[in-house]
């Protein structure tokens, strides 16, 4: 079973990566580059405060706390457990991959990219949500974040699907113990100025 959803994966992977022009490439490139993405978390920060006052440190912690905690899960541990190698470096198929920024090191299951993005996804909506229903389109950007892994060859859809799980569960996790946290810290707070 095992053996044949990894050929699945391989085949949809060189399906998928093989379309690829100069264009894609360029969009592909910026799209997967982290630094592209700095005016939107700062605009992610900008809104904490403004919708949250004083409490939006809270979430500005549980921002951080969601990535750090998904890029630990997916690279700091999933990676070297897991061992599965990135197409550009599986001899099977390395030598029709299509890549464009560098191969990055040798293992690649989950993806990192997948996982932060969906991470940061689930969290922003999980503060924001509520007020308004155009963050859903978070969900949209974290998966062409996670594609564009596909497009520049240097995972498989495989390791971005687990990649979005664990965001998923990490913005999830790191939300619901921020809000516990918050809650008991009010509580305790409230208890002292009555006393």
């Amino acid at each position: 079973m095992i053996e044949w959803l990894d050929e699945i994966d391989k085949a949809l992977f060189v399906f998928l990566n093989g379309f690829h022009n100069p264009v894609s490439d360029l969009f592909w490139s910026t799209v997967t580059n982290k630094y592209t993405w700095i005016p939107l978390y700062l605009f992610f920060i900008f809104m904490m405060f403004k919708n949250y006052g004083k409490t939006g440190w809270w979430y500005l912690v549980g921002f951080f706390l969601t990535v750090a905690l998904s890029d630990y899960i997916s690279s700091g541990l999933m990676k070297p457990y897991f061992e599965r190698l990135r197409p550009c470096h599986n001899p099977e198929i390395q030598n029709i991959v299509h890549i464009v920024l560098g191969c990055g090191s040798k293992f690649g299951f989950v993806s990192g990219h997948s996982a932060n993005s969906f991470s940061i996804a689930a969290f922003i909506w999980l503060v924001f949500g509520n007020r308004h229903p155009a963050w859903r389109w978070l969900f949209v950007w974290a998966a062409m974040v996670a594609y564009s892994r596909i497009a520049v060859g240097v995972h498989y859809p495989g390791d971005l699907l687990a990649g979005a799980l664990l965001g998923l569960l990490c913005g999830w996790i790191v939300f619901s113990a921020i809000n516990k946290i918050k809650l008991l810290a009010a509580v305790k707070l409230k208890a002292n100025s009555a006393g």
